[in-house]
């Protein structure tokens, strides 16, 4: 890989229940939030980027990188023993992968546009 060495950057959690999740971050910790549509909040003031997805299984946070060179990154992860399970997509803000690594963590990288 380049010099461009990745960095958890972000953790994106998910909730079948969105306002529940948000008010118990809220109070437990005094995050605030961005509303991005029904079913996605970014997390402010958590000292790490954040987010919160709507999702009706019971998934475990989601430890996204960031990477300058997207492509570079994917090459990189794959050619490591990474099995890419959503290859790179856009959203709102950016560009993304997703992985598994060798021992099951699902992860991601990300970009900015």
């Amino acid at each position: 890989m380049s010099s461009d060495t990745l960095k958890i950057d972000y953790v994106e959690f998910s909730s079948p229940d969105m306002a529940a999740t948000e008010s118990f971050f809220a109070q437990a910790f005094g995050w605030s939030f961005v509303e991005y549509g029904p079913d996605y909040r970014d997390i402010r003031e958590a000292g790490l980027g954040g987010g919160i997805a709507r999702s009706e299984a019971q998934v475990a946070p989601l430890v996204v990188l960031k990477a300058e060179d997207l492509e570079q990154a994917l090459e990189t992860v794959r050619q490591a023993g990474g099995e890419i399970t959503k290859e790179i997509f856009a959203f709102p803000g950016g560009r993304r992968f997703a992985f598994r690594e060798p021992g099951g963590t699902l992860m991601a990288v990300w970009s900015d546009p």
